[in-house]
């Protein structure tokens, strides 16, 4: 079967390598990276500083998509989400390899969907990737693992979908990038850190390293690994709870370590690296949001360097929580500022669209 090879999972070198084993001149790989990444062009026909012979070469060897978008949708405030199909044959795939049968190109019955969205806000245009397809830490609250994982996204394909959401109408630019859709992205570790090189190398998308987050349900020896990376990202923290007891009732791998062995790690992090970390909590109504709970968190926040973002639940069909009620929110946040907290409510956006992480994919299937 004759294949192609995928743009996106290569890096600068890799191109540039790709077309000169095909004969091609080196400087070809600087024009395609600046027809993708800056142009945003894809139809090698459209290239038209290649020659003829070249254009029809990348043509026939070289894919630029490997998804299909099932559903686009947009909200009434600006947000917008795509469905987006991979085939299964490679769905799984975290090796770096780029080659694909072409005659994967239009996938089917046996595809793989994952989800992505455009936030417009202050100016930013943030896209919220997945990382892999489903999710193995299978959060109570959160639709994304419903199902389990079914695999991983690679480099490439984690590209594709802020490239993707960069060429929706009104967008023109993505600004910021948040690894908090599908996914627990540091058990993906090498194609996340993969993907990031492409989003934030000069020759690639060009965000900066600290408009790049990275979002943990929380491994000490994964946040360790990262600490590594040479790369200034954010990280993120979903701690959604104040208390070991109750956060292993709504995180599966709470059980996997302690709340002060993350928090030793978040302490790690910040020696080591200079960057505050984000303590993400998802207020659950009657679960997790009364103000004990905030006095808690607050004790927790204010025993490292970081910030804390209160994120109101978007109902799921067939889980078992309540969205809270506003006055309830604004007591909690309250709270943990009186007791010296940086603080914020992350405005909820999407609602109508099915925003939420996970939550289009599963409404698409239920609806089959």
């Amino acid at each position: 079967m004759q294949h192609a090879t995928a743009f996106f999972e290569l890096d600068a070198d890799a191109l540039k390598a790709w077309v000169i084993d095909r004969g091609m001149p080196a400087f070809v790989s600087k024009q395609l990276l600046d027809w993708v990444y800056r142009r945003g062009v894809i139809d090698p026909a459209q290239m038209t500083d290649l020659s003829k012979a070249n254009r029809d070469l990348v043509s026939h060897e070289m894919r630029f998509e490997q998804s299909l978008v099932r559903r686009h949708l947009q909200a009434t405030d600006g947000t917008q989400k795509l469905l987006m199909a991979w085939p299964r044959e490679a769905a799984a795939r975290a090796t770096g390899d780029v080659s694909l049968p072409l005659a994967d190109a239009t996938p089917g019955a046996g595809e793989r969907e994952t989800e992505c969205v455009m936030i417009p806000a202050d100016g930013r245009k943030t896209a919220c990737v997945s990382s892999q397809i489903g999710c193995p830490v299978g959060c109570r609250f959160c639709a994304s693992g419903i199902g389990g994982l079914e695999g991983n996204l690679t480099r490439g394909r984690i590209v594709e979908q802020v490239w993707k959401l960069g060429r929706l109408p009104d967008v023109e630019r993505i600004s910021h990038v948040v690894f908090m859709g599908m996914g627990e992205p540091l058990s993906n570790f090498e194609a996340v850190t993969g993907a990031i090189r492409t989003l934030n190398a000069d020759w690639g998308l060009g965000i900066s390293a600290r408009r790049i987050t990275v979002s943990t349900v929380g491994l000490p020896s994964a946040i360790e690994k990262l600490m590594g990376f040479d790369i200034p990202v954010t990280l993120a923290l979903s701690l959604h709870a104040p208390t070991d007891e109750l956060r292993r009732q709504i995180i599966p791998w709470a059980e996997y370590s302690t709340i002060p062995q993350l928090l030793e790690a978040c302490h790690e992090w910040f020696r080591a690296t200079g960057r505050e970390i984000t303590l993400e909590y998802i207020l659950l109504g009657g679960f997790n949001d009364a103000i004990e709970h905030a006095e808690e968190l607050a004790r927790l926040a204010r025993s490292i360097r970081a910030n804390v973002n209160l994120i109101r639940w978007n109902e799921v069909e067939g889980l078992p929580y309540t969205r809270p009620a506003t006055e309830h929110v604004h007591a909690f946040q309250e709270t943990l500022r009186t007791r010296g907290v940086n603080v914020h409510i992350r405005a909820s956006r999407g609602r109508d669209i099915a925003a939420a992480c996970g939550q289009l994919r599963h409404e698409a299937r239920a609806a089959r």
